[in-house]
């Protein structure tokens, strides 16, 4: 019986800052066309984990696997090539773009690379796909913070990576945001695609996520569905603290 490897790995990764550990021997995998939660409250390595897969950091023990090549030996354009693709807590736009250009440098830089009005049509085939076509030519100075976030969420898209990492894209958003950004990663998981989410936002956790991992300091300490893990005692204090457990 042949074995199926997952579309993402993480086995074992440690990564130390000095004397800080701030991720401490995690192991998950993920599957093909699966959505996996990361949580855990402030501190406890989820931004950290992101930047591990996306080559922002190096390991410092562990592997970091996709579809069974080494990712965590590799820079972070190189795992943008290999197909990985990811969102910032922090939305990093180019202000002296256009909305369009924007996405372009995601069709240029990213998994396939795209070229001149291929990039450029297809930058526009994503910005449709997130509800910002009418306004592809205007400057991103002039948007509005889930505006911003719509496309960053397109330029990745335009990366046309196999595998989305998702760090707090809905952080910020009122609760009128809040749904229409639920809903557009909600439409990204009906498509089938592989998403790595960090997210605080538990209603949305419950709503689109297949399975969670949850981090406190640094270490993995649950692991299943959504409803599971969050009525898990450990998971609980680590939100609450003994008291509120």
């Amino acid at each position: 019986m042949i074995r199926r490897r997952p579309a993402l790995s993480v086995q074992g990764v440690t990564k130390r800052f000095g004397g800080l550990v701030a991720v401490n021997d995690v192991s998950f995998d993920v599957e093909k066309h699966e959505m996996v939660g990361v949580i855990g409250p402030n501190g406890s390595g989820k931004t950290t984990m992101m930047n591990l897969i996306s080559g922002l950091h190096r390991p410092s023990a562990g592997r970091i696997g996709m579809k069974g090549r080494r990712l965590s030996d590799l820079p972070p354009q190189r795992i943008a090539r290999e197909g990985v693709g990811r969102t910032f807590q922090l939305v990093r736009l180019l202000p002296g773009l256009s909305i369009v250009e924007n996405v372009m440098a995601g069709a240029v830089f990213g998994h396939r690379r795209r070229w001149g009005r291929d990039a450029e049509d297809f930058a526009r085939d994503m910005l449709d796909r997130v509800g910002m076509d009418a306004r592809s030519d205007a400057s991103v100075t002039s948007l509005t913070y889930i505006d911003q976030k719509r496309v960053e969420l397109a330029r990745v898209l335009a990366g046309e990576p196999e595998i989305l990492l998702l760090d707090e894209w809905l952080a910020g958003l009122n609760p009128t945001e809040l749904e229409t950004g639920i809903d557009l990663v909600r439409a990204l998981r009906d498509e089938g695609r592989t998403v790595v989410l960090v997210e605080h936002v538990m209603d949305a956790i419950r709503a689109l996520c297949d399975r969670c991992v949850v981090m406190s300091a640094g270490r993995k300490i649950a692991e299943g569905e959504p409803g599971e893990v969050l009525s898990d005692r450990e998971v609980i204090r680590a939100y609450l603290g003994d008291d509120g457990a």
